[in-house]
C-alpha cells in the first residue's frame, strides 16, 4: 500500500517536475522577450512610423520619439506590450478549455489521458517554435500547460488523504468511533458525571465524546499539513528543474548574443524537458479511481459521494454537462452553501492575477525601460526560481515554528509580495533628480528584488493550491480547479490587459505598478475573512441542488 503511494506521489511530482520548467524558462522569461522581439522585427519606429525598429539599438526611456509600434489590423500598438495582448488571448482560450474538460477530468479512468493528451500538446507547441512563427504556438502551448495542470491538481486532495500521517490519524478516529458506539455512546475511559443518566438515550449515543471530537481536529490539521506540504515539494521541484534548463539555455543565449534563433532555441528546449519527464508521471499516475473518500465520509458521518464511474458516459456530454454544471455551480443558492469557497476564489482572482503580472511586467520593465541584456534577464530568472525553493522549503518550518495556519501565511506573503509594485512607484520620485538608486532605476535593484519575490512567490505557489484544496467537495475537484484554473492563470488575461493598455496610454510601462498595487492590497480583507473550518464543514457536506 505504501509503495503503491510513493509510485503515486513520484508520478505527480515527476509531472510538477516536467511542466513547471516551460512557466520558468518560457512563459515567464522568453516567451515575452521572444514576442517583444518578435514585434520589434516587425515594428517601426514613432512618429513617422517608417523607420524600421532596431533589435539591437538602446530606446531612450523618455523620448516618445523612438518608441516602437508594430501594425495589428488597423491598430498600431506598442512592442512592449504585444507580448501581453497575445498572453491575453492564449489565457482566454484557457478557461474555455478547462471549463470544457472538468467533468472529463473528474471522471477517473479518463483523467491521467486528458493530462498527458494536453501534456504533449503544450510539449509540441513549446518544440516546434524553432520552426515556425511564434505566434500560434504560444497560444496552444499555454492552453496544453494550463489543462494539464488542472488536471494534474485533480490527484492533490487524494495523495494528502492517502498519506500514510494522515491515513494513521483517519485510523484513530474511526478506532475511537468504534470504541464509543460500543460502550453505547460512552468510551469506556471517558470521565462519569453524576448528573450522567444510567441508561443513555439512542440521541446520547450519536454524540461523539471530546476524544473523537479532538481527533478529527487533529484530522484536518494534520491533512492541512500533508497538502501544503506536498504542494510545496512540487514546486521546489519544478523550479529546481527550471533553474537547471535556464543554466543550460544561457550557453547558446549567450553566444549567439541573444538573437531571436536563441530565445526559440531556449523555448525549444523546454519543449523537449516537458515531453521528456512527463514520461514517469505516464507510467506511475493510477489510471483507476486512486481516491478512496468514502472511509472520510463515514467517520465523519456524511453520506458517500455517488460514483459516475459505471454509468453510461461520453466526452460530448461530458463537455456539454460541464458548462451547465457551471452555471449551476455559480448560482448565488450555490455560491452560498460554499461561500468560504467562494470568498477565497474572489480573493484568488486578484492575486493570481496580480502575481502574474507582476512576472511579466517586471522583465518587459526590465528590458524596454532599463534595457537590460538577455543575459542578465536569465539571470534574474534564474535567481527568482532559486529563491523560490529556499521559500517553498522555509515557510513550512517557519510555520511550525510559530504555529501559524496557512490562512496567516498566505496573508503574510501577500503583504510582502505588495511591497514589489510599491517599490516600482518609488521611481517617479527618483527619477530626473540624478540618482542611480532607488524606486527600481537600476539592474542591481532588479536582482535584489528578483531574489525577495522569488522567495515569496515560490511559498505563495505551494500555500494557496494546498489552502484551496482543503475545501473542495470530495469527488468534485476537477471542476473546482477549474475554477480555481480559471482565477489563477485563465483569469490572468485582465492584468496584462491592463498592463497593455497603461503601456500604450503613457508610453512608460511604470505607471502599470500603482495599479498592481492596488490589486494585491484589496484581496487581503477579502482573503482574511475566511473561515477555514467552516469552509471544511461545508465543503464536506456539499451537494448540488
Amino acid at each position: 500500500m505504501v509503495s503503491q503511494y510513493k509510485k503515486k506521489l513520484n508520478g505527480w511530482l515527476s509531472y510538477a517536475f516536467a511542466s513547471e520548467v516551460f512557466v520558468i524558462v518560457s512563459l515567464t522569461l522568453f516567451l515575452p522577450i521572444c514576442l517583444e522581439q518578435f514585434a520589434r522585427d516587425n515594428g517601426f519606429l514613432l512618429p513617422d512610423k517608417t523607420i524600421p525598429c532596431s533589435p539591437v539599438k538602446a530606446i531612450p526611456a523618455n523620448g516618445t520619439a523612438a518608441r516602437c509600434v508594430v501594425k495589428i489590423g488597423w491598430a498600431w500598438i506598442d512592442s512592449a506590450s504585444f507580448s501581453l495582448y497575445v498572453y491575453s488571448i492564449s489565457v482566454a482560450l484557457q478557461a474555455l478549455t478547462v471549463i470544457s474538460m472538468g467533468g472529463i477530468a473528474d471522471h477517473p479512468p479518463h483523467r491521467k489521458a486528458l493530462l498527458l493528451f494536453f501534456a504533449l500538446t503544450g510539449a509540441f507547441s513549446a518544440t516546434i517554435f524553432l520552426l515556425l512563427p511564434p505566434l500560434h504556438q504560444y497560444v496552444a502551448a499555454n492552453v496544453g500547460f494550463g489543462a494539464s495542470v488542472v488536471a494534474m491538481n485533480v490527484y492533490l486532495p487524494s495523495l494528502a488523504r492517502e498519506s500514510p500521517e494522515v491515513v494513521k490519524v483517519l485510523e484513530e478516529v474511526k478506532e475511537a468511533q468504534t470504541l464509543t458506539a460500543a460502550s453505547g455512546g460512552r468510551r469506556e475511559d471517558a470521565e462519569e458525571s453524576p448528573e450522567d443518566p444510567l441508561l443513555p438515550s439512542s440521541e446520547q449515543g450519536r454524540v461523539e465524546d471530546a476524544q473523537t471530537k479532538e481527533l478529527k481536529v487533529k484530522y484536518d490539521a494534520e491533512l492541512s499539513r500533508a497538502t501544503s506540504r506536498i504542494s510545496s515539494h512540487g514546486i521546489a521541484m519544478g523550479y529546481g528543474a527550471g533553474i537547471f534548463l535556464l543554466i543550460v539555455a544561457l550557453v547558446p543565449v549567450t553566444l549567439l548574443k541573444g538573437s531571436t534563433f536563441a530565445l526559440r532555441l531556449a523555448i525549444g528546449l523546454s519543449g523537449i524537458w516537458w515531453a521528456l519527464f512527463t514520461i514517469p508521471a505516464a507510467l506511475w499516475l493510477p489510471s483507476g479511481t486512486g481516491t478512496k473518500v468514502e472511509e472520510v465520509d463515514a467517520a465523519w458521518g456524511e453520506e458517500p459521494v455517488a460514483s459516475e464511474e459505471g454509468k453510461n458516459w461520453n466526452f460530448r456530454r461530458e463537455i456539454v454537462r460541464a458548462w451547465i454544471r457551471l452555471g449551476s455551480m455559480l448560482k448565488w443558492s450555490e455560491m452560498k452553501k460554499l461561500r468560504n469557497t467562494f470568498r477565497y476564489l474572489a480573493a484568488w482572482f486578484l492575486l493570481s492575477d496580480g502575481f502574474t503580472t507582476i512576472t511579466s511586467t517586471a522583465i518587459l520593465f526590465g528590458k524596454t525601460t532599463l534595457h537590460m541584456s538577455a543575459s542578465s534577464l536569465i539571470l534574474i530568472g534564474a535567481l527568482t526560481p532559486t529563491s523560490g525553493i529556499i521559500g517553498s522549503l522555509l515557510w513550512p518550518i517557519l510555520q511550525r515554528r510559530m504555529g501559524w495556519t496557512n490562512l496567516k501565511v498566505l496573508v503574510i506573503l501577500v503583504m510582502l509580495a505588495s511591497c514589489i509594485p510599491a517599490y516600482g512607484c518609488l521611481g517617479f520620485l527618483v527619477q530626473g533628480r540624478g540618482a542611480r538608486f532607488g524606486g527600481l532605476t537600476s539592474e542591481g535593484e532588479m536582482f535584489g528584488l528578483a531574489v525577495f519575490f522569488g522567495s515569496v512567490y515560490g511559498a505563495f505557489q505551494g500555500y494557496a493550491r494546498a489552502f484551496y484544496a482543503e475545501m473542495l467537495p470530495p469527488g468534485e475537484e476537477a471542476r473546482w480547479y477549474g475554477l480555481f484554473s480559471i482565477t489563477d492563470k485563465s483569469s490572468s488575461f485582465i492584468g496584462p490587459l491592463i498592463v497593455g493598455l497603461i503601456a500604450d496610454t503613457t508610453g512608460n510601462i511604470r505607471y502599470a505598478f500603482f495599479f498592481l498595487v492596488v490589486m494585491i492590497w484589496a484581496a487581503v480583507p477579502i482573503l482574511a475573512g475566511v473561515d477555514v473550518e467552516r469552509g471544511r464543514k461545508d465543503a464536506r457536506e456539499y451537494r448540488i441542488e
